[in-house]
């Protein structure tokens, strides 16, 4: 038997290639290395799966730092607005929490896995689970279907890879795809972690004594080695043994990974602004108040209503401010590096964890070799790619899964299309 289309991977954009592409009247088969569809989907979200970002289209593709805009053919397609509509037309209902992100309102991924394998099983595709695949195979050139490790060969007149990239690879995702894009003659792009925890070993890290501490509504910086903001980004934090982590800290780490290289230096400068909502005078004259209306207690009580307990002796610290000084005894100077300190609490990063320790890979198949209208190859017909192996990484918050679902869509519609066409040219059936 010849499928129409082959698609490797049944994670978010897998499955959603294979119901485009079964959709539009192709025979399907999924193959997939692992025991089990939908491993990363499982536990995306916190285990609650983030199906998308309610944003408009403008402000979700900016949250998609990575080359969003390479999917604005995909998105006009296949958008966040269809995604939502595609999982309600399911009888999953969807909620709106903070800042746009959508979830089920059951709260488990479970529910968007099983709805998803559920629908692919329904419009008849084959599925196969266990079976790595080995390589794609290409002749006369174009695609001709792939060869499982085991030696088995499967035909096909259109190939989707949908293998992932290289973070979370307990969920298959082994950079698998790559090799198989060399092989049809594409580039892939320099591979680094995004979304991931940055690492410091300042003395305050590696003592461990804010280990667990957590910040609310923060603003963290980077900053080159010239003292240029290089990003910003606001939300929540937290310090851990080897240095920071928390949704601040995961949409840093790419600016961080990509200054270090660029520098040539051992670490990078970023800094905590632990009051955004106040100006550096601000800090300075309510920290003052603090201390003149309780002009008897040490300073380091009085600090309380402004910053986190834990933080306090260190602050005061850098500040060469003693613990126990009263309001008649506040030296000013001192006093002013602890409003600016509070306004720029630096921390040296010297890295970020692991590409296999990410949320998501950056880099991948090179953008220029690929067709944004269909997710085809532009090096060989018939291959079309999607999801993470693209060289498209997006913040977390729902950004990530809509560049899967909207890249696999697209690619399985135009593949569908693509062997279709094939098929009135060749005369088959």
């Amino acid at each position: 038997m010849i499928y129409d289309c082959i698609v490797i991977g049944g994670g978010p954009s897998g499955l959603m290639a294979c119901i485009a592409a079964s959709a539009g009247g192709a025979s399907v088969l999924l193959i997939d290395k692992g025991d089990k569809l939908g491993r990363k989907l499982g536990i995306s979200g916190g285990g609650r799966c983030n199906v998308t970002n309610a944003k408009e289209l403008d402000e979700l593709i900016r949250h998609i730092p990575g080359n969003g805009r390479f999917l604005h053919s995909a998105l006009n397609t296949f958008s966040n607005r269809d995604i939502i509509a595609f999982f309600e037309g399911m009888g999953i209902k969807l909620k709106e929490e903070d800042r746009g992100r959508m979830f089920p309102v059951t709260d488990k991924a479970k529910t968007v896995v099983d709805a998803l394998v559920g629908r692919v099983r329904d419009q008849g595709v084959a599925v196969r689970i266990n079976s790595p695949v080995d390589r794609v195979l290409y002749a006369d050139g174009r695609v001709a279907g792939v060869r499982l490790r085991s030696g088995e060969k499967l035909a096909s007149r259109c190939v989707v890879v949908a293998s992932g990239g290289k973070s979370v690879p307990h969920t298959g995702s082994t950079g698998d795809g790559y090799a198989w894009a060399e092989d049809a003659g594409h580039t892939i792009t320099e591979l680094y972690p995004t979304e991931v925890p940055l690492t410091s070993n300042e003395s305050f890290i590696r003592s461990r004594e804010l280990q667990g501490l957590s910040l609310r509504d923060i603003h963290l910086s980077v900053w080159n080695q010239k003292g240029k903001k290089i990003i910003e980004h606001e939300g929540d934090m937290i310090f851990t043994h080897f240095g920071l982590s928390g949704p601040a800290a995961l949409r840093c780490s790419q600016f961080v990974v990509k200054e270090l290289k660029k520098s040539g230096e051992n670490t990078v400068r970023v800094t905590i602004d632990l009051c955004p909502d106040r100006s550096e005078d601000e800090v300075f004259a309510d920290s003052m108040r603090l201390a003149r209306e309780d002009s008897k207690k040490a300073v380091k009580n009085i600090l309380k209503p402004l910053f986190p307990d834990r933080l306090i002796p260190l602050l005061l610290a850098k500040a060469e401010i003693r613990e126990d000084v009263t309001y008649d005894n506040i030296p000013k100077q001192p006093w002013s590096e602890l409003a600016k300190l509070a306004k720029a609490f630096p921390v040296r990063v010297n890295g970020t964890m692991s590409i296999e320790e990410a949320f998501v890979t950056g880099g991948g198949v090179n953008l220029k070799e690929i067709d944004p209208k269909t997710m085809q190859s532009k090096r060989m017909p018939g291959l079309f790619f999607c999801g993470e192996v693209l060289d498209i990484h997006g913040y977390t918050g729902g950004y990530n899964i809509t560049a899967a679902f909207t890249s696999g869509y697209t690619a399985g519609k135009s593949a569908a299309e693509e062997a279709e066409q094939l098929k009135l040219e060749q005369g088959a059936d």
